[in-house]
């Protein structure tokens, strides 16, 4: 399900409606069609259910109520099913304010993300106006099995600054009836006798104009056994096989939901490129965490830094979905390199410092990930690497360390000229010892963009170039 994008600005509205919807069957016989047909059954009544005029939509932290397939009616009277969705942000409550149910006005950081994200609940009405019809007691005795579970529905769109109320509802309803098409197959397809897969919708988003996808897996199949799914997808969305965009660690995080690792991600987003003549600007892909000295309770200023550059480095990996192995720690680290031969016993436990061939070395014997070395003999010579940095964050897209002398860095991205050869570079410090706090990380250059003068013209240094798998 390709969910609408946005033309007419920068910013765009998510409406993401989540909710239980229980699956109840009873079987009164093990014959696998006929399983079957109860199942698809009890999924067809959901489907009306949704489309009924029972089905509510609530809009989280706020006083507004839809009822979608009732003339789009809702409460407060002042919203119509002409207004637009992206007043209803106006209608949500913040933190700091009290629940008075009046509008608000919503502040908005100057490095706020340009997606809105809007919350509603899935819910149905239970009550039923009317005289009700007298209860009937039936008794019989027979055999049968009864089973349940509780179906997670959660369904996006994204809607631009013209989409009513009344746009929006059609299409949640719409989503919301296709995702229980879709949990019914998965359900079906992974049954096995009387044990049910609990279906698990993830969110992804793929490249414009594309945008967001919504796919169902069963919960519990780890994605190596879900290989022949995502090359269904690849094929159904026009993809390349070389990046595994459907693989759940690049399920789409929220803005508006926390890491809960706690590590910031992605702290270039909110840097203003560097404006060179005839320039262009090459960026590593995708999602890494930002390591640095003194996180995760270890004391490493002063020796860690390029082990915090190959923790980011291990991060976008993971978080791409190559790997499903944590970022290692630092004994991890020491403990690869004496497996793979490069050192001692004695250095697991040490404050010794490593370099860009150790990187190497590592991310090959953790991550099976190969990379490239560029030795540079002088820092003067790094502003002539313009053309083979460019090409690595074009086609590669993974963060580089860079290692000289003493000190670690971590490329993130190079802002180039091929005409007049200007270079300016975008750098992750490991060097940073204090809070996750995006606001100083950046207004104090510990993310931030770099002249060729940032490296000591003298000194050699050692670039790790990480290779990205070709795989989905």
């Amino acid at each position: 399900m390709v969910v609408s994008d946005s033309q007419c600005s920068d910013t765009w509205t998510i409406l993401r409606v989540r909710g239980p919807l229980e699956l109840k069957c009873q079987l009164d016989s093990t014959d696998v069609p006929l399983m079957h047909k109860v199942i698809s059954r009890t999924f067809g009544t959901l489907q009306s259910l949704v489309k009924s005029e029972a089905c509510v939509l609530t809009v989280c932290d706020s006083p507004v109520i839809i009822w979608p397939n009732r003339g789009v009616h809702a409460t407060p009277d002042e919203i119509t099913p002409n207004t637009l969705c992206e007043d209803l942000q106006q209608w949500i409550q913040t933190d700091e304010q009290e629940s008075t149910g009046k509008r608000s006005a919503r502040k908005k950081s100057k490095k706020s993300s340009s997606v809105s994200i809007i919350n509603l609940r899935l819910m149905m009405e239970a009550t039923t106006t009317g005289p009700l019809p007298p209860p009937i007691l039936t008794r019989t005795i027979k055999k049968s099995h009864f089973f349940s579970t509780t179906l997670p529905m959660d369904c996006v769109i994204r809607t631009n600054c013209n989409d009513t109320i009344k746009d929006a509802c059609e299409r949640l309803v719409e989503a919301l009836s296709h995702q229980l098409c879709e949990m019914e197959k998965v359900i079906l397809q992974h049954m096995k006798g009387m044990t049910l897969l609990v279906p698990e919708p993830l969110h992804f988003l793929l490249p414009e104009p594309k945008g967001l996808v919504t796919v169902v897996y069963p919960a519990g199949v780890p994605d190596s056994q879900l290989e022949t799914q995502r090359r269904d997808l690849h094929q159904r969305f026009e993809l390349l096989d070389d990046w595994p965009y459907f693989r759940r660690a690049n399920a789409y995080h929220f803005p508006n939901e926390p890491y809960r690792d706690g590590y910031l991600r992605n702290p270039h987003l909110v840097l203003t490129h560097p404006t060179l003549d005839n320039g262009k600007v090459y960026l590593v892909q995708g999602i890494y965490s930002y390591h640095h000295y003194m996180q995760d309770h270890m004391d490493d200023n002063g020796w860690g830094c390029a082990y915090r550059s190959l923790q980011t480095i291990c991060s976008w990996f993971e978080q791409q979905g190559y790997t499903e192995r944590h970022v290692p720690t630092h004994k991890e680290i020491q403990q690869a390199l004496v497996d793979v031969g490069d050192k001692q016993k004695s250095f697991v436990g040490s404050r010794q410092w490593i370099g860009s061939i150790e990187v190497q070395a590592v991310l090959n014997q953790l991550l099976e990930v190969t990379s490239k070395i560029m030795f540079v003999s002088q820092g003067s010579e790094l502003a002539s690497k313009g053309r083979e940095l460019a090409n690595h964050f074009l086609t590669e897209g993974t963060p580089v360390m860079i290692g000289g002398g003493v000190l670690a860095h971590t490329i993130l991205g190079v802002a180039w000229s091929e005409t007049t050869g200007q270079i300016r570079y975008l750098i992750l410090d490991p060097h940073y010892t204090g809070a996750e706090d995006l606001q100083v990380i950046t207004d104090k250059g510990w993310c931030g963009w770099k002249g060729p003068d940032f490296w000591d013209q003298t000194a050699y240094y050692n670039l790790c170039l990480p290779q990205r798998p070709k795989t989905i």
